[in-house]
C-alpha cells in the first residue's frame, strides 16, 4: 500500500470529486491527512455534467462488472429514510424499458441476459418480442423500437404493469447537494473556489499540486483530478480520454400530464440513443446518449517543462458551455433526434414546444470504462475521470473505489477496467467510445453544426 499522504487536492466537485472527498473522511487511515476540494465556480457548478433535474439508475450492462457493481450502488440508493441518499424523493424507482430496433443491439442482448442471471429466475426479465408489447409497457401511447425487454415482480402470473423496483432514476441535483451537505457535515473537507489551469511539475516531473488563475498556487502531497470532460486540459489524454457534448432538452407539462406520465416507466432505446425519463415538476426531459459532439480547440501540450513535448501546440476537444459562452446554443441536429423520439415514444406531446435545451458534456473514453489509477509517469497525480455518460449511477459507491485504488487495493475486475492503457493499445483510435452503448453518427463537430444552422438560418 503506498504511504498515506499528509494532504490530498483534488480538483473537482463532481461526482468522482465529492463522492471520493467524502470516502476518505471516513478512512481511519486518512484521519490526519488534509483533505481540499477546488472548483472553478460555487456548488453546485452550473455546467457540471452531474447538475441536472434526472439520472438514470439501472443495473443493466452487457458487462458484468458493470452490472454487478451498479447493483451494489442500487442497494444504498434503495434507502429511503431522510438521511439516506435516495430519501425524500431523491431516487424514484420507475422500472426501466430497454429497447432496439430492427437488428438486434448486441449491447441490449447482453445486457439482457445478463440482467437475467443476476436476477436467478426466468420470470424476473420480461422480453418484448415487438412493437406492441413495448407500447403495452411504456404506457404513454407511443413506443420505439422492435424488440426490447423489462424486469418484472416475482409473481406466479407476470403483469406488464408489474414492473420489478430494479431501476430507476434520481434527481440528480438534489442527489449532489445531499452529498455535499454530507461531506461538508464531516468538517474534514476545505473547499474552495478557483479556476486550475495547470499541474505544477517538478524537475523529475512528479506532480506537486495546481497553479490558479490568475496567479496563486495550491500544493498537495497527492493532486487527485476529478474535473471531467476538462481534464484533458491539464494532462495530455489523446487517445484515452476527450470531451463530448449530448443533447439534452426539456418541455413543460401540466398537472395532469404530470400525473399521467409519472408512473410511465424509463423508457431508452439503445439503437438511436434516445431516452425519456418520468417527468417531475411538470418539466419533461427528452435526451440523447450518442457519440456526441466535439469541439476542437489547440492549446499548449500541458506536459511538464522539463519535456520536449511542452513546447508544442495540440489540438483536443473540451466543454463549451454556458458559462464560458452564455449565447451558447445546441444543435439543431440534436434537438431534431430529440423532438423524433417525443413523437414516436409520448405522440401526444409532439407538437409541444421544447422550452429549453442544454448539452451536458462527457468525458468519454475509447472503451467506456472509467479513467480511475495513478499517472504511470507523473508521482503525485490520481486521475479520476473518464465518466463515459454512465458515472452517476455510482454515486453511492464511487468514491469507496477510488479510495481504495488510491490505496493500492481496488479489486482485480475494476482495477483491469480503469487502468492507464499503453500507448500501444490506444494507437490508431479516433476517440469514439466504443462500448457498444452508444449511436448516432460519429464525428460530429460542435463548430460545424453550429455554422450549419446559422446558414439556415439567414436562408429563412
Amino acid at each position: 500500500m503506498p504511504e498515506v499522504p499528509s494532504s490530498i487536492l483534488i480538483v473537482g466537485s463532481g461526482v468522482f470529486g465529492l463522492s471520493t472527498a467524502y470516502a476518505f473522511t471516513q478512512r481511519p487511515e486518512y484521519a490526519n491527512t488534509k483533505i481540499t476540494v477546488i472548483d472553478r465556480s460555487p456548488f453546485p457548478s452550473p455546467d457540471g455534467s452531474s447538475i441536472d433535474t434526472s439520472r438514470i439508475i439501472r443495473a443493466d450492462y452487457s458487462d458484468p462488472a458493470y452490472a454487478a457493481f451498479a447493483a451494489e450502488a442500487q442497494t444504498t440508493w434503495r434507502k429511503t429514510s431522510p438521511h439516506d441518499l435516495g430519501g425524500e424523493g431523491r431516487y424514484i424507482e420507475s422500472g426501466l424499458v430497454l429497447v432496439c430496433n430492427e437488428g438486434m443491439n448486441p449491447y441490449v442482448k447482453e445486457s439482457f441476459e445478463n440482467v437475467r442471471t443476476m436476477c436467478g429466475y426466468e420470470g424476473a426479465v420480461h422480453e418484448l418480442p415487438d412493437r406492441s408489447a413495448i407500447e403495452k409497457a411504456v404506457k404513454t401511447g407511443g413506443g420505439s423500437g422492435n424488440w426490447g425487454y423489462l424486469t418484472q415482480l416475482l409473481l406466479c402470473e407476470i403483469e406488464l404493469t408489474d414492473l420489478d423496483q430494479r431501476s430507476g432514476w434520481a434527481d440528480a441535483q438534489a442527489s449532489m447537494i445531499f452529498l455535499h451537505h454530507l461531506a461538508s457535515s464531516t468538517n474534514r473537507i476545505t473547499f474552495l473556489i478557483g479556476t486550475a489551469t495547470s499541474l505544477i511539475f517538478s524537475p523529475s516531473s512528479s506532480v506537486l499540486g495546481v497553479n490558479l488563475s490568475p496567479s496563486q498556487q495550491l500544493h498537495a502531497d497527492l493532486t487527485i483530478l476529478a474535473t471531467g470532460a476538462w481534464t484533458p486540459s491539464l494532462i495530455d489524454l489523446r487517445g484515452r480520454a476527450t470531451a463530448t457534448g449530448q443533447t439534452l432538452c426539456y418541455l413543460p407539462l401540466t398537472s395532469l400530464e404530470q400525473a399521467s406520465l409519472s408512473s410511465m416507466p424509463i423508457f431508452f432505446n439503445m439503437s438511436d440513443g434516445c431516452f425519456i425519463i418520468p417527468p417531475r415538476n411538470q418539466i419533461l426531459k427528452v435526451a440523447r446518449h450518442a457519440y456526441g459532439y466535439s469541439n476542437p480547440v489547440t492549446i499548449r501540450n500541458p506536459s511538464p517543462p522539463s519535456t520536449a513535448a511542452y513546447e508544442k501546440q495540440i489540438t483536443i476537444s473540451l466543454p463549451r458551455t454556458t458559462w464560458d459562452e452564455p449565447q451558447q446554443l445546441v444543435p439543431s441536429e440534436g434537438i431534431a433526434a430529440s423532438r423524433t423520439a417525443l413523437i414516436s415514444m409520448i405522440p401526444s406531446l409532439s407538437t409541444r414546444a421544447f422550452t429549453s435545451a442544454r448539452m451536458c458534456w462527457y468525458t468519454d473514453t475509447p472503451t467506456g470504462d472509467f479513467l480511475i489509477t495513478h499517472h504511470p509517469s507523473h508521482s503525485g497525480l490520481f486521475l479520476a475521470t473518464g465518466g463515459s455518460g454512465h458515472g452517476f449511477k455510482f454515486l453511492p459507491v464511487i468514491g469507496e473505489r477510488i479510495v481504495d485504488a488510491v490505496g493500492g487495493t481496488l479489486e482485480t475486475p475494476l482495477r483491469e477496467r480503469w487502468r492507464w492503457r499503453s500507448d500501444e493499445e490506444i494507437e490508431g483510435l479516433n476517440g469514439d467510445c466504443e462500448d457498444g452503448s452508444r449511436s448516432g453518427q460519429p464525428g460530429l463537430v460542435l463548430r460545424e453544426e453550429m455554422e450549419r444552422d446559422a446558414k439556415k438560418g439567414s436562408k429563412s
